[in-house]
């Protein structure tokens, strides 16, 4: 079976961002207990430091470290977590995937030119999720939750089909553009979204179809 850590393994669905577009963060090392997921220009975060606030955050979360898989493109130490001393990977991204309840959930975060700085933004969203529990707010942070769970492998249908622009090798009927997407995308949400009545795994599929398209026009 092939190791879920490295290289990364980005959740079917979620939308890349394009290396034109990432940006440099500003995330820094902590220097004392207060501190919170801050920046500082000068210590920036390490991979070490920002791996070690990810496992921190699911563990306050009740997740077991069994559990917890961090994903990037940097090579595995031989304690299995990712080595610093590479340089940048092409591909920065980081997802982090866990299973919690007997649920399976995933996260992943890419709109930083570093690994490290990538980490510490999944962290810094743990930590604030976490707010949300602690002041009362458990129902929705689950239902935060429920847009991070990986679909299944076995809903997988041609972009195409599910924004009902045709079959796969069919000829458009409506130029594809990012405005041409999201029309096909908001006029089938209202039928789809569960608070309309739809069912949330039809939804889901939706919004899969709609990043895998935009993805598509973005590389066109």
């Amino acid at each position: 079976m092939d190791d879920p850590r490295y290289p990364l393994s980005w959740p079917p669905g979620w939308r890349r961002t394009r290396a034109d577009d990432r940006t440099r963060a500003k995330f820094g090392m902590r220097t004392g207990a207060a501190n919170s997921y801050g920046v500082n220009a000068i210590n920036r975060v390490s991979v070490a430091e920002a791996v070690g606030r990810v496992r921190h955050e699911l563990r306050l979360m009740g997740v077991d470290e069994s559990e917890l898989h961090i994903s990037t493109n940097l090579v595995l130490r031989s304690d299995g977590n990712p080595r610093s001393d590479r340089g940048e990977p092409g591909d920065p991204g980081a997802a982090v995937y866990w299973t919690q309840r007997k649920k399976s959930q995933c996260m992943a975060i890419d709109i930083y030119d570093r690994v490290a700085d990538n980490l510490a933004a999944l962290a810094a969203t743990l930590e604030a999720l976490r707010a949300i529990e602690r002041h009362g707010g458990a129902f929705v942070m689950e239902r935060a939750f429920t847009g991070f769970a990986a679909l299944p492998a076995s809903i997988k249908k041609p972009w195409r089909e599910v924004l009902q622009f045709g079959r796969s090798g069919e000829p458009l009927s409506t130029k594809l553009t990012e405005d041409s997407i999201d029309a096909h995308y908001k006029r089938l949400a209202k039928v789809r979204h569960p608070e309309a009545g739809g069912k949330l795994e039809d939804f889901l599929e939706l919004v899969e179809a709609r990043d895998e398209a935009l993805l598509e026009v973005s590389h066109s």
